[in-house]
Protein backbone atom coordinates (compact mmCIF):
# COMPACT_ATOMS: atom_id res chain seq x y z
CA UNK A 1 0.00 0.00 0.00
CA UNK A 2 1.76 3.70 -0.76
CA UNK A 3 0.35 4.90 2.31
CA UNK A 4 3.27 4.52 4.33
CA UNK A 5 6.49 5.54 3.67
CA UNK A 6 9.78 6.82 5.63
CA UNK A 7 10.63 9.99 4.36
CA UNK A 8 10.12 11.57 0.56
CA UNK A 9 6.90 13.68 -0.82
CA UNK A 10 3.79 12.16 -1.12
CA UNK A 11 1.04 14.53 -1.83
CA UNK A 12 -2.64 14.22 -2.39
CA UNK A 13 -3.31 16.46 -5.62
CA UNK A 14 -6.96 17.15 -4.83
CA UNK A 15 -9.31 18.39 -1.54
CA UNK A 16 -11.22 20.91 0.12
CA UNK A 17 -11.86 22.19 3.33
CA UNK A 18 -14.47 24.28 4.95
CA UNK A 19 -15.33 25.69 8.09
CA UNK A 20 -18.34 27.24 8.30
CA UNK A 21 -18.10 28.64 12.18
CA UNK A 22 -14.63 30.40 11.04
CA UNK A 23 -15.61 31.36 7.67
CA UNK A 24 -19.46 31.32 6.54
CA UNK A 25 -20.60 30.33 3.18
CA UNK A 26 -20.49 32.54 0.40
CA UNK A 27 -23.33 33.18 -1.63
CA UNK A 28 -21.73 32.78 -4.80
CA UNK A 29 -21.95 28.92 -3.34
CA UNK A 30 -23.37 26.67 -6.55
CA UNK A 31 -24.59 23.93 -3.97
CA UNK A 32 -25.90 23.34 -0.06
CA UNK A 33 -23.01 21.73 1.77
CA UNK A 34 -24.54 19.38 4.42
CA UNK A 35 -23.54 18.85 8.61
CA UNK A 36 -21.59 16.12 7.92
CA UNK A 37 -19.67 16.96 4.58
CA UNK A 38 -17.78 19.92 6.74
CA UNK A 39 -14.22 18.81 6.72
CA UNK A 40 -11.66 21.63 8.19
CA UNK A 41 -7.68 21.84 7.62
CA UNK A 42 -7.09 20.57 11.11
CA UNK A 43 -9.63 17.88 10.47
CA UNK A 44 -7.47 17.13 7.00
CA UNK A 45 -3.96 17.43 8.37
CA UNK A 46 -5.34 14.57 10.56
CA UNK A 47 -6.12 12.53 7.75
CA UNK A 48 -2.48 13.09 5.97
CA UNK A 49 -0.78 12.42 9.28
CA UNK A 50 -2.39 9.18 9.60
CA UNK A 51 -1.99 8.11 6.31
CA UNK A 52 1.84 9.40 5.81
CA UNK A 53 1.01 11.75 3.01
CA UNK A 54 3.03 15.25 3.30
CA UNK A 55 1.75 17.62 1.47
CA UNK A 56 -1.83 18.72 -0.43
CA UNK A 57 -3.59 21.35 -2.85
CA UNK A 58 -6.74 22.22 -1.74
CA UNK A 59 -9.10 23.16 -4.24
CA UNK A 60 -11.35 26.27 -3.24
CA UNK A 61 -14.73 24.41 -2.94
CA UNK A 62 -17.25 25.70 -5.67
CA UNK A 63 -20.28 24.34 -2.88
CA UNK A 64 -19.81 26.23 0.46
CA UNK A 65 -17.69 29.24 -0.95
CA UNK A 66 -17.70 29.97 -4.68
CA UNK A 67 -15.43 32.31 -5.31
CA UNK A 68 -14.49 33.19 -1.74
CA UNK A 69 -10.75 31.85 -0.73
CA UNK A 70 -10.31 33.39 2.39
CA UNK A 71 -10.71 29.73 4.22
CA UNK A 72 -8.47 27.82 1.79
CA UNK A 73 -5.91 30.99 2.02
CA UNK A 74 -5.92 30.75 5.83
CA UNK A 75 -5.65 26.81 5.53
CA UNK A 76 -2.52 27.38 3.41
CA UNK A 77 -0.62 30.16 5.87
CA UNK A 78 -1.27 28.26 8.56
CA UNK A 79 0.25 24.40 7.41
CA UNK A 80 4.05 25.48 7.24
CA UNK A 81 4.01 25.15 3.41
CA UNK A 82 2.23 22.09 3.88
CA UNK A 83 -0.88 23.09 1.29
CA UNK A 84 -0.60 24.41 -1.76
CA UNK A 85 -4.28 25.87 -3.45
CA UNK A 86 -6.15 25.75 -6.58
CA UNK A 87 -8.51 29.16 -6.66
CA UNK A 88 -11.98 30.03 -8.08
CA UNK A 89 -11.56 33.63 -9.27
CA UNK A 90 -13.86 35.72 -11.32
CA UNK A 91 -13.25 37.32 -14.25
CA UNK A 92 -12.94 40.69 -13.13
CA UNK A 93 -10.80 39.75 -10.45
CA UNK A 94 -7.89 42.50 -9.80
CA UNK A 95 -4.16 41.87 -10.83
CA UNK A 96 -2.98 42.77 -7.52
CA UNK A 97 -5.51 40.17 -5.98
CA UNK A 98 -3.99 37.70 -8.08
CA UNK A 99 -0.36 38.95 -7.28
CA UNK A 100 -1.79 38.16 -3.82
CA UNK A 101 -2.62 35.00 -3.74
CA UNK A 102 0.17 33.56 -6.10
CA UNK A 103 2.86 35.29 -3.38
CA UNK A 104 0.74 33.20 -0.76
CA UNK A 105 1.06 29.70 -2.80
CA UNK A 106 -1.98 29.63 -5.29
CA UNK A 107 -1.08 27.71 -8.26
CA UNK A 108 -4.02 27.83 -10.52
CA UNK A 109 -7.95 28.50 -10.96
CA UNK A 110 -10.45 26.11 -11.34
CA UNK A 111 -12.98 26.11 -14.10
CA UNK A 112 -16.16 23.64 -13.55
CA UNK A 113 -17.94 23.93 -16.51
CA UNK A 114 -20.86 21.76 -15.59
CA UNK A 115 -22.19 24.33 -13.11
CA UNK A 116 -23.63 27.42 -14.63
CA UNK A 117 -22.73 29.66 -11.48
CA UNK A 118 -18.93 28.64 -12.33
CA UNK A 119 -16.96 30.78 -14.24
CA UNK A 120 -15.95 29.73 -17.46
CA UNK A 121 -12.66 29.01 -19.59
CA UNK A 122 -14.32 30.82 -22.87
CA UNK A 123 -15.36 33.59 -24.59
CA UNK A 124 -13.84 36.56 -24.39
CA UNK A 125 -13.68 36.81 -20.74
CA UNK A 126 -12.49 33.46 -20.60
CA UNK A 127 -9.63 34.00 -22.80
CA UNK A 128 -8.39 36.61 -21.10
CA UNK A 129 -8.48 34.77 -17.90
CA UNK A 130 -6.64 32.24 -18.97
CA UNK A 131 -4.25 34.64 -20.73
CA UNK A 132 -3.64 35.39 -17.11
CA UNK A 133 -3.31 32.68 -15.40
CA UNK A 134 -0.57 31.77 -18.04
CA UNK A 135 1.16 35.04 -17.31
CA UNK A 136 1.20 34.22 -13.37
CA UNK A 137 2.36 30.58 -14.00
CA UNK A 138 -0.87 29.86 -12.96
CA UNK A 139 -2.64 26.23 -14.87
CA UNK A 140 -6.42 26.04 -14.80
CA UNK A 141 -7.95 22.86 -13.55
CA UNK A 142 -10.81 22.24 -15.68
CA UNK A 143 -13.88 19.96 -14.21
CA UNK A 144 -16.50 18.81 -15.59
CA UNK A 145 -18.71 15.49 -16.74
CA UNK A 146 -19.31 13.73 -19.99
CA UNK A 147 -18.93 15.01 -23.19
CA UNK A 148 -18.66 18.93 -22.14
CA UNK A 149 -14.72 18.94 -22.58
CA UNK A 150 -15.84 18.46 -26.79
CA UNK A 151 -16.97 21.99 -26.38
CA UNK A 152 -14.62 23.73 -25.00
CA UNK A 153 -11.17 21.53 -25.69
CA UNK A 154 -10.34 23.69 -28.95
CA UNK A 155 -10.09 26.83 -26.76
CA UNK A 156 -8.09 25.16 -24.10
CA UNK A 157 -5.38 23.93 -26.71
CA UNK A 158 -5.36 27.31 -28.16
CA UNK A 159 -4.86 29.36 -25.02
CA UNK A 160 -1.20 27.71 -23.93
CA UNK A 161 -2.30 27.94 -20.99
CA UNK A 162 -0.81 24.87 -18.64
CA UNK A 163 -3.97 22.37 -18.19
CA UNK A 164 -4.77 20.28 -15.25
CA UNK A 165 -7.66 17.70 -15.96
CA UNK A 166 -10.04 16.49 -12.68
CA UNK A 167 -11.51 13.77 -12.08
CA UNK A 168 -9.82 11.27 -14.83
CA UNK A 169 -12.57 13.12 -16.74
CA UNK A 170 -15.62 12.02 -15.23
CA UNK A 171 -16.37 9.60 -17.85
CA UNK A 172 -19.90 7.60 -18.38
CA UNK A 173 -18.32 4.31 -17.30
CA UNK A 174 -21.27 2.21 -19.40
CA UNK A 175 -20.44 4.32 -22.74
CA UNK A 176 -17.01 3.13 -23.09
CA UNK A 177 -13.45 4.29 -23.85
CA UNK A 178 -14.63 5.50 -27.19
CA UNK A 179 -17.15 8.53 -26.00
CA UNK A 180 -16.34 11.79 -27.35
CA UNK A 181 -15.55 13.15 -23.65
CA UNK A 182 -13.01 10.90 -22.80
CA UNK A 183 -11.62 11.00 -25.86
CA UNK A 184 -11.54 14.93 -25.76
CA UNK A 185 -9.59 14.47 -23.02
CA UNK A 186 -7.06 11.97 -24.11
CA UNK A 187 -6.76 14.00 -26.86
CA UNK A 188 -5.79 16.77 -24.74
CA UNK A 189 -3.06 14.83 -23.20
CA UNK A 190 -1.59 14.05 -26.86
CA UNK A 191 -1.27 17.77 -27.93
CA UNK A 192 -0.25 19.33 -25.01
CA UNK A 193 1.72 19.14 -21.51
CA UNK A 194 -1.81 18.79 -19.88
CA UNK A 195 -1.92 16.75 -16.34
CA UNK A 196 -4.49 14.50 -14.95
CA UNK A 197 -5.91 13.73 -11.69
CA UNK A 198 -6.24 9.85 -11.02
CA UNK A 199 -9.29 11.24 -8.43
CA UNK A 200 -12.84 10.73 -8.14
CA UNK A 201 -13.17 7.71 -9.25
CA UNK A 202 -16.40 6.73 -6.71
CA UNK A 203 -17.74 9.76 -8.68
CA UNK A 204 -18.56 8.09 -11.64
CA UNK A 205 -17.82 4.08 -10.53
CA UNK A 206 -20.71 1.91 -11.34
CA UNK A 207 -19.44 -0.38 -8.93
CA UNK A 208 -18.29 -0.68 -5.40
CA UNK A 209 -14.79 -0.48 -4.19
CA UNK A 210 -12.20 -1.24 -5.73
CA UNK A 211 -14.29 0.20 -8.59
CA UNK A 212 -12.83 -2.11 -10.78
CA UNK A 213 -15.27 -0.88 -13.80
CA UNK A 214 -13.14 2.29 -13.77
CA UNK A 215 -9.69 0.84 -14.80
CA UNK A 216 -9.68 0.83 -18.09
CA UNK A 217 -10.20 3.97 -17.90
CA UNK A 218 -7.43 4.94 -15.56
CA UNK A 219 -5.02 2.57 -18.02
CA UNK A 220 -5.74 4.81 -20.90
CA UNK A 221 -4.90 8.05 -19.21
CA UNK A 222 -2.03 6.48 -17.99
CA UNK A 223 -0.74 5.37 -21.03
CA UNK A 224 -1.47 8.75 -22.75
CA UNK A 225 -0.32 11.10 -20.10
CA UNK A 226 2.28 8.70 -18.79
CA UNK A 227 3.17 9.34 -15.02
CA UNK A 228 5.34 12.26 -15.56
CA UNK A 229 1.58 14.06 -16.06
CA UNK A 230 -0.28 12.01 -13.79
CA UNK A 231 -1.53 13.34 -9.99
CA UNK A 232 -3.17 11.56 -7.31
CA UNK A 233 -6.23 12.99 -5.23
CA UNK A 234 -8.61 11.95 -2.87
CA UNK A 235 -10.95 14.31 -3.06
CA UNK A 236 -11.68 14.77 0.68
CA UNK A 237 -13.91 15.27 2.26
CA UNK A 238 -15.82 13.74 -0.34
CA UNK A 239 -18.91 15.95 -0.60
CA UNK A 240 -22.45 15.09 -2.61
CA UNK A 241 -22.15 11.18 -1.62
CA UNK A 242 -25.11 9.44 -1.10
CA UNK A 243 -22.38 6.36 0.04
CA UNK A 244 -19.73 6.16 2.61
CA UNK A 245 -16.46 6.78 1.44
CA UNK A 246 -13.22 6.34 3.21
CA UNK A 247 -9.61 8.01 2.27
CA UNK A 248 -7.38 4.67 3.17
CA UNK A 249 -9.53 2.39 0.77
CA UNK A 250 -8.90 5.15 -2.04
CA UNK A 251 -5.63 5.99 -1.67
CA UNK A 252 -5.28 2.04 -1.86
CA UNK A 253 -6.14 2.00 -5.43
CA UNK A 254 -2.72 3.82 -6.61
CA UNK A 255 -1.27 0.06 -6.00
CA UNK A 256 -3.59 -1.63 -8.00
CA UNK A 257 -3.27 0.81 -10.78
CA UNK A 258 0.26 1.26 -10.59
CA UNK A 259 2.25 -1.49 -9.48
CA UNK A 260 5.16 -0.24 -10.55
CA UNK A 261 7.02 1.39 -7.57
CA UNK A 262 9.34 3.62 -9.72
CA UNK A 263 6.11 4.74 -11.50
CA UNK A 264 3.82 5.47 -8.13
CA UNK A 265 6.99 7.42 -6.76
CA UNK A 266 6.26 9.83 -10.01
CA UNK A 267 2.85 9.96 -9.20
CA UNK A 268 2.67 10.75 -5.72
CA UNK A 269 6.47 12.63 -5.49
CA UNK A 270 8.30 14.24 -8.65
CA UNK A 271 5.30 15.29 -10.60
CA UNK A 272 2.90 16.70 -7.89
CA UNK A 273 6.66 18.13 -7.15
CA UNK A 274 7.06 20.01 -10.97
CA UNK A 275 3.49 20.89 -10.47
CA UNK A 276 3.11 22.73 -7.55
CA UNK A 277 6.66 23.80 -7.62
CA UNK A 278 7.33 22.00 -3.89
CA UNK A 279 10.37 22.21 -2.61
CA UNK A 280 10.68 18.63 -1.76
CA UNK A 281 12.43 15.27 -2.91
CA UNK A 282 10.74 12.55 -4.46
CA UNK A 283 10.24 9.66 -2.21
CA UNK A 284 13.04 7.02 -1.95
CA UNK A 285 10.68 4.37 -1.21
CA UNK A 286 7.18 3.49 -1.19
CA UNK A 287 6.22 0.09 0.71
Amino acid sequence: MPAQQSGGLVVDCHAHVLDPERVPFHPSSTYEILPHEIGTATQYEAVLDSHGVTHALLINPLGGYGTDNRYMLEAMANSGGRFKGVAVIPHDIADAELRRMDAAGVVGARFSIHHPASPMPTGPEGARTLRRLRDIGWFAEIHYTGDLLTEVADDLLCSRTPLVMDHCGRPVVERGLSQPGFQALLRIGRESEAVVKLSGVFRFSREPWPHADVEPYVEALLRTFTPDRCVWGSDWPFTRMETRVDYGPLFSLLSRWIPDQAERRKVLGSTPARLLRLNAHAPEALS
